[in-house]
């Protein structure tokens, strides 16, 4: 039995689909949407296509938490949304309308049309080595051995269970990443679709208006951002932490420079959120603004003057910026040397142990040309500021419903709360500042 508005729901119906039975529902004849959330990435990858589904009365949208190695936190990012979260058990028992999800483990146990999305930007990775069709695709942790290595993401080890492409659609954001679907899965190919980006969109809009993010921060006339971004795993900046924070927090001059640092939730997932906090605080001794996992990071990107990053989908997204990039670590051989992110390392300039870390910002603005940095921005999407229009028409169009007679309204990037409050402002509690 499960509650529906405080009441109790005594089944559902003949054919089990979800709400479908609801003998205290107001709104009886919705088709029912199941989002499926992997881990808090892929939540918050899936955010932007909430407000596509959430203001039409005749689409009910309800979500659940996949198993993921790295799912620790995305129930509470659910319960944030307020969002009628469905247990796992309970969700591979119904029958819906649609189904949504950026991962792909467990997917196959669900019954109704899926649409995947990807859940990071350029497809940079590749598969881990030996990774095989099993159902940790997701997490590197596949039983095949000795396959060949395909792109994160786009290979039969995410897309194909016994035999069977899984989704009904796979929304894309760039015709690369079709051609490399055709590489790796050619079985796949009939169901992808190009869509674009909607965090690229969201960036591309928001980028007009970066004196008014950089103020509700709280960074003052000419101070400039450092921001250090790392992904996860063991070829990512977070491995050198120690050697990168102590300098940030030990050559920057302490007037005219802040200091944030993004650190990929699965890290916080895999070892607990005050366990990176710990770890960042003290390796750069309290110099270094710290980012939940559940932190919106564009309006940081947005601000940011300078960017130290790795191979992950923010530092590449860093490209749609005036930001400088200075690459700390880049594990070329686990990268897609046909990405956008490998043609940034080819392009940005690497962070040296042996010189001065201001030397090497002044250096790495000198060297600066944004049409180089554009030119990689580009190869994020090839349907920039499409993504709302192109992937409502494809949700509707697996829902059977006619869209909504008006343009999708995309919403506006909202101001961030303050990380460095002026005198007499209240910034986050929890945060370390400098």
């Amino acid at each position: 039995m499960t509650l529906v508005h405080g009441e109790v729901d005594h089944g559902e119906s003949r054919h089990g689909k979800a709400g479908s039975g609801r003998r205290w529902a107001t709104l009886t004849d919705c088709k029912e949407v199941l989002v499926v959330v992997h881990s808090t990435v892929y939540g918050q990858r899936l955010h932007d296509i909430y407000p596509l589904l959430g203001a039409d009365l005749r689409v009910h949208v309800q979500f659940t938490v996949a198993p993921h190695a790295f799912n620790a936190g995305a129930a509470a990012h659910l319960r944030s949304l307020g969002g009628t979260v469905l247990p796992w058990a309970e969700a591979v028992r119904r029958e819906f309308d649609l189904v949504l999800a950026a991962g792909s483990q467990g997917l196959e146990q669900l019954r109704g049309p899926l649409v995947r999305l990807p859940h990071g930007a350029g497809h940079i990775k590749l598969s881990p080595a030996g990774a095989g069709t099993g159902t940790g695709a997701d997490t590197g942790t596949g039983a095949g051995t000795g396959a060949a290595r395909t792109v994160s993401g786009l290979g039969p080890e995410y897309l194909v269970r016994n035999g069977r492409v899984v989704p009904a659609a796979f929304a894309l954001a760039h015709e690369e990443e079709r051609a490399e679907v055709g590489r790796g899965c050619p079985e796949a190919l009939p169901i992808t679709e190009v869509v674009g980006d909607g965090c690229y969109d969201r960036i591309a809009a928001a980028l007009p208006d970066r004196e008014r993010y950089r103020a509700a921060l709280g960074l003052r006339p000419g101070e400039r951002l450092v921001l250090v971004c790392s992904t996860w795993g063991s070829g990512s900046l977070f491995t050198r932490l120690d050697a990168v924070l102590p300098r940030l927090a030990g050559e920057l001059p302490r007037r005219g420079y802040r200091t944030a640092l993004l650190v990929h939730p699965n890290v916080a997932a895999a070892h607990g959120p005050w366990a990176v906090r710990s770890w960042a605080t003290a390796t750069a001794r309290g110099a270094v603004t710290v980012l939940g996992p559940e932190e919106d990071w564009r309006p940081l990107l947005i601000a940011a003057d300078f960017v130290i990053g790795d191979h992950g989908s923010v530092t590449l997204y860093g490209t749609m910026t005036a930001a400088p990039i200075l690459l700390a670590e880049y594990p070329h051989r686990d990268v897609n040397p046909r990405s956008p992110g490998a043609l940034l390392a080819r392009t940005a300039p690497a962070l040296s142990p042996a010189h001065p870390l201001t030397s090497q910002l002044d250096y790495a603005a000198r060297q600066y040309r944004r049409s180089e940095y554009a030119a990689i921005a580009a190869r994020i999407s090839s349907e920039p500021g499409r993504f709302d229009r192109r992937m409502r028409r494809l949700l509707y169009r697996v829902l059977g419903l006619g869209e909504p007679a008006h343009l999708p309204e995309p919403p506006v990037l909202p101001l961030p709360a303050p990380l460095w409050p002026r005198s007499g402002a209240t910034g986050r509690a929890g945060q370390d500042r400098r």
